[in-house]
């Protein structure tokens, strides 16, 4: 069974930085397209970012793209996201997925179009 494995989050003061990393037990991400899903409490799970496997193209959800980077590094079998300038609104449990309905992210961040969902890591932001 395919197992993504989150880390990197903890408390930041608004402002700050941090960058999540997105890993694999047991198997390779090449070949998938990984999406980052964050869920504040009391709220709904809701996209991030998603990229692509072939050409590393990526999608982002709403307005976060001025603050959050995706990237992957296939050598380290990982996909990170760099957050900066967080705020407390982003205070949330952050999760990676695989999109299993191409290697290529489409846009769609529909939680049935993922699988494979980590633990999830947690970021607070907060003075």
């Amino acid at each position: 069974q395919e197992q993504l494995v989150e880390s990197g989050g903890g408390l930041v003061q608004p402002g700050g930085s941090l960058r999540l990393s997105c890993g694999a037990s047991g198997f390779t991400l090449d070949y998938y397209a990984i999406g980052w899903f964050r869920q504040a409490p009391g709220k709904e799970r809701e996209g991030v970012s998603c990229i692509s496997s072939s050409d590393g193209s990526t999608y982002y959800a709403n307005s976060l793209e001025d603050r959050f980077t995706i990237s992957r590094d296939n050598a380290k079998n990982t996909v990170y996201l760099q957050s900066n300038n967080l705020q407390p609104e982003d205070t949330a449990v952050y999760y990676c997925a695989i999109f299993h309905r191409r290697t290529y992210c489409t846009g769609s961040f529909n939680l049935d179009d993922y699988r494979s969902w980590g633990q999830g890591t947690r970021v607070t932001v907060s003075s």
